[in-house]
């Protein structure tokens, strides 16, 4: 198949890859658009391997206040530079985080954050750890990625490393 402009292009909305890598992705899938988007996926989930160690002290902290004003979230996601921070789609990012945070109301970041007496009190560990841990729910507006699946998207299309590093959820006159 001949990869034109306008797969190239096509691919790019799709994945928010950059031009070359979308290209290369698609020479390398032959023209399959499925075949292209798998293998930026996974040329996505080795830069965030190796982007994760590198200092990200930049970041934004976004405050959501949903309607009615009796639910609130407050989160912060870390970058390593500023303009990232200011970065339309890195902000976009943080305001559904906050959104996703009030609808699926997550209480742990991570599966290390659950204490082990709590953990071994679950019927089922697996599922409580995909419904109490942030990182782990499937995205509220994506229900076929995680939370961390959109992260890596974003590192994959940032060229930073991104992360998660807090969040607070408040309920009028709920006490945790």
């Amino acid at each position: 198949m001949e990869i034109t402009v306008d797969t190239i292009k096509e691919l790019r909305e799709m994945t928010s890859c950059g031009v070359i890598e979308c290209k290369k992705a698609l020479e390398e899938s032959q023209g399959d658009m499925q075949k292209a988007k798998t293998v930026l996926q996974k040329r996505g989930l080795e830069l965030a391997a190796k982007k994760g160690s590198r200092a990200a002290k930049e970041g934004r902290i976004e405050a959501y206040i949903h309607q009615g004003a009796k639910i609130g979230v407050i989160v912060e996601v870390n970058c390593e530079t500023d303009f990232v921070a200011r970065n339309e789609a890195f902000c976009e990012f943080t305001k559904n985080l906050a959104m996703h945070i009030v609808a699926l109301k997550p209480k742990y970041l991570k599966k290390e954050d659950i204490p082990e007496d709590v953990l071994k009190e679950q019927k089922n560990p697996d599922a409580f750890v995909k419904e109490s841990c942030l990182l782990e729910q499937p995205f509220v507006k994506d229900s076929g990625k995680s939370i961390t699946d959109c992260v890596n998207a974003l590192i994959a299309s940032m060229g930073e490393n991104i992360f998660v590093s807090r969040f607070v959820r408040y309920k009028v006159n709920e006490v945790e």
